[in-house]
Formats: structure tokens, C-alpha cells, sequence
């Protein structure tokens, strides 16, 4: 069965993907640059279609998952000790993102920057505690408290560093690279897509610095960032393939240092070209990697995906 929090990031993910494609299309004709003041059709247009692109993607998953099981009273769920906390990574990824990009859209109608941290940075918890709370009325899960913190976290992590620095010198990022354990466990994906929402054994979540933010008066280039990941593999501890057979596994934690590449902070002059390199930024660069497992393994990647 897939887990809730792989259900949610799938939502989640096909809103990023929604509001990635309207932030790239708005850049293609000099009108949709970026306004210096606030301009109100814009701004009116990016909180219709969030709100209404929130609502269709709520009804939707009432009606296409929680439709199929038991409701219940309002109920807690604790999942804390799941999946070597993966899930949880990718709650506080989301939030990040999805909060991110709910400020570029309004930095595009020209809000102020208060306006930004409050009404777009705020979009990803928003909506993941709207779902959170879906869950909290299925007899199937429940309301996770450490699914609320993560997505705190992610939303604090946005919103910190807009009051502090005025930029985002630590950004989250993602990567991912296909296993063979959808292969005992079909759950785990059927297609390249599927293993990318629903594979943890696959997903590394990474903490990416931008290491001329900190350092602005020296030679280092400015796209040059330092990254740190965590994945596990061997998830999840019990499998049971399709033909009934059950397998156990030991899972196991990843921890990865790396090199990376902010693509923000690429020179150019295009208009697009900057709003592809922002949407696309969350996507951590295939570059060397140090791995270091809870195993005690040390193993050196010459290129990391």
C-alpha cells in the first residue's frame, strides 16, 4: 500500500511542476517581467489561480483517495519512527519549495516583501496542513504532528533566512537515481516517474549553501555551493512481492557531502533564462560525492546523482 506521505509529496509535486510552468510562461514576453510596483491584476491572477489550483488538487484527493477508505472522528497518527524519518524529509522539501515559489509569483505581480513572506512563502504549509487535516478525518491514517513540524520547518527555513540575509543562501534541494527494489516491490514504482515520487531507497534531500553568500569580497564564484544529503536505502524493512513472498530488510542511513551549483546565481541577461535557472534550481547538480553510512561504510562517488 503506498504511504500517505508518498501520496502527499505526489500531489505536492504535481503542484510544483503547475506553478514551475506558469512562472517559465510568464517570462517568455517582456509584459510578464518581473513589475518594480504592485501591480494588481497580476497580483490578483497569481492568488486566484493559487487558491483555485488548491482547491481542484483538495477535492481531487478527497474524492480519488480518501472517497475509497473509512472516515472517521479527528484522530492523531503517530509516524515518526517510519522510514528513517525519509518522509519527513520530503514534507520539509515541499513546504520549502512550494513556499518559494509562492513568493516568486508574487515578487512577479510586485507585492511587497512582507506580503511575499505572508501570503507566499506560507503556500506550502498552507496546503499540506489542509491535507494533513484530510488525513487526520481517515480511519486509514491521522493527523501527524511530525508531519506538521517538518512542514514548519521547511516554511521556517524560508522565511528565516528572507529576514535574516534578504536571500536564500541555504536552499533545499533534490535528487534522485533509480534501484532495484521496485523490482520486489511493485508499490515502489512501475515507471520511471512513479519510482521518482515513491522510491525512498532512490531520494536524496540535500541542504545546498551558497558559499560566495558568505564570503562576497573574495574570488569564489558565485555559483559555487557545498551540499549535504541524507537518503536510506533498504526501505522499507518488510517487503512483500508480488509473488507473496516476504523479504526482510535492514534499512540503513546516508549521509553524503558534495558540490553543487546555484543556478541562480548564473549571469545572464535573459529574462527566461533566469526564471528557468530559479524553477529549476532545486534539482541538485550531479557533481563528486563523500558518502558516509550509519553502517560505518565510507564510499567515494566520482559522480553522485
Amino acid at each position: 500500500m503506498i504511504s500517505t506521505a508518498i501520496k502527499k509529496r505526489l500531489n505536492c509535486s504535481f503542484i510544483l511542476l503547475f506553478f514551475s510552468w506558469l512562472l517559465i510562461a510568464q517570462q517568455k514576453n517582456d509584459f510578464f517581467k518581473a513589475s518594480d510596483t504592485l501591480n494588481i491584476k497580476r497580483r490578483n491572477a497569481v492568488y486566484i489561480t493559487e487558491g483555485a489550483g488548491a482547491g481542484i488538487a483538495l477535492l481531487g484527493l478527497n474524492q480519488l483517495w480518501y472517497a475509497d477508505y473509512e472516515r472517521s472522528s479527528f484522530h492523531f497518527f503517530n509516524d515518526n519512527s517510519a522510514w528513517l524519518q525519509m518522509d519527513k524529509f520530503g514534507h520539509t522539501f515541499s513546504s520549502y519549495y512550494i513556499g518559494k515559489m509562492g513568493m516568486d509569483a508574487l515578487s512577479w505581480a510586485g507585492e511587497t516583501q512582507k506580503n511575499q513572506l505572508l501570503y507566499g512563502s506560507t503556500l506550502g504549509f498552507t496546503f499540506l496542513t489542509a491535507v494533513e487535516i484530510l488525513d487526520g478525518f481517515s480511519e486509514e491514517w491521522g493527523f501527524s504532528v511530525g508531519d506538521m513540524a517538518a512542514n514548519a520547518l521547511g516554511t521556517g527555513l524560508l522565511v528565516g533566512q528572507e529576514l535574516l540575509w534578504n536571500e536564500q543562501r541555504f536552499q533545499m534541494k533534490f535528487s534522485f537515481q533509480t534501484t532495484n527494489y521496485p523490482d520486489l516491490d511493485p508499490n515502489l514504482g512501475t515507471n520511471t516517474l512513479e519510482q521518482i515520487l515513491k522510491d525512498y531507497n532512490g531520494q536524496t534531500y540535500w541542504l545546498s549553501a551558497n558559499i560566495w553568500s558568505f564570503f562576497k569580497d573574495s574570488k569564489i564564484p558565485k555559483w559555487l555551493n557545498i551540499s549535504f544529503g541524507y537518503g536510506a536505502e533498504d526501505l522499507p524493512k518488510e517487503v512483500e512481492t508480488s509473488s507473496g513472498e516476504v523479504i526482510l530488510q535492514n534499512p540503513y542511513r546516508q549521509f553524503y557531502t558534495s558540490l553543487d551549483i546555484d543556478l541562480t546565481k548564473i549571469n545572464t541577461k535573459s529574462s527566461f533564462l533566469k526564471t528557468t535557472f530559479n524553477v529549476l534550481n532545486f534539482i541538485k547538480i550531479p557533481s563528486p560525492t563523500l558518502e558516509i553510512t550509519s553502517k560505518g561504510d565510507i564510499i567515494f562517488h566520482p559522480i553522485f546523482f
